[in-house]
């Protein structure tokens, strides 16, 4: 059988795309809908003023704050200086009842959370002037700190 061959291109006419029929007209899609926008118009519950009171979810830890006075008093039961270790026992005791159940969970230092605020109220208190760190694990008072509460 002879093939025909495009005048053209000189290849056969069935893979040459001069001897193949035009492609069809793509079928185009009808248009889409234009999205409906509305206006919003303020209601009037908007316009007045909330009197709702806002609830706040209650606090999984105790907050640092309530540590500095206990860590104060301990301080100058003791002369001003006690070790850290010996500070951190006496809080345990005497916050028991205050501490929450998320303080006794483990932080990601793998220190128990309580312990981790009370060294961030201490240092507050350091940095408040009420307390001084002569030496690594030993805790003090400064004069202003041993007359404060």
């Amino acid at each position: 059988m002879a093939e025909d061959y495009c005048e053209h291109c000189d290849l056969p006419l069935s893979t040459c795309v001069h001897g193949n029929p035009p492609a069809p007209e793509p079928v185009k899609a009808p248009p889409k809908a234009s999205p409906v926008t509305r206006k919003r118009v303020a209601s009037p519950r908007a316009a007045k003023e909330s009197t709702a009171t806002v609830r706040t979810a209650p606090r999984r830890r105790t907050d640092k704050a309530e540590f500095k006075p206990v860590i104060v008093q301990v301080l100058q039961e003791h002369g001003g200086e006690r070790e850290a270790d010996l500070v951190l026992a006496e809080l345990e005791e005497r916050l028991a009842d205050v501490l929450k159940p998320g303080d006794h969970e483990t932080g990601p230092t793998g220190e128990v959370r309580w312990r981790t605020a009370a060294r961030w109220a201490r240092k507050e208190l350091a940095d408040d002037g009420l307390l001084l760190a002569p030496q690594p694990g030993v805790w003090a008072l400064t004069d202003e700190g041993m007359t404060s509460l």
